[in-house]
């Protein structure tokens, strides 16, 4: 069974339905590939992706292990490369509500680094993270 639709809308701009929820999201392509940038672009999505992934996985981790990250923030930076036109690089800067012992660290860093995205990119795809602890 499916798990999204998307549909062209014409003018570079798609939108994607969540076929469970019913959520929808609207793609536009940036600027700087004839697009208005109005919303999110896909690659935009891709690199967001791994920042939600990571922040998810860290959280099932916390509740795990009874860590509380709530309130935590990741700011993202998408990099591009030409010839093919890609994502390069996704920097990832974390930031922590508060601080944490040598052993939560741990468990976070390798929920984060570990979770489903992360480990599905290409492996040419630079994946800088900061924790900033």
């Amino acid at each position: 069974m499916a798990t999204i639709h998307t549909t062209y809308l014409g003018g570079l701009r798609t939108e994607a339905t969540h076929l469970q929820s019913g959520t929808k999201i609207i793609t536009d392509a940036p600027t700087d590939n004839k697009g208005k940038g109005e919303a999110f672009s896909p690659t935009d999505l891709l690199a967001e992706s791994l920042a939600g992934c990571m922040l998810t996985t860290m959280g099932i981790a916390a509740d795990v292990h009874g860590i509380d990250i709530d309130g935590t923030e990741c700011e993202v930076t998408k990099v591009m490369a030409a010839n093919p036109r890609r994502v390069a690089e996704v920097v990832t800067n974390l930031k922590f509500p508060k601080t944490y012992t040598d052993n939560e660290k741990e468990i976070l860093e390798k929920a984060a680094l570990g979770c489903p995205v992360a480990v599905s990119l290409h492996p040419d795809l630079v994946k800088t993270v900061n924790f900033g602890w």
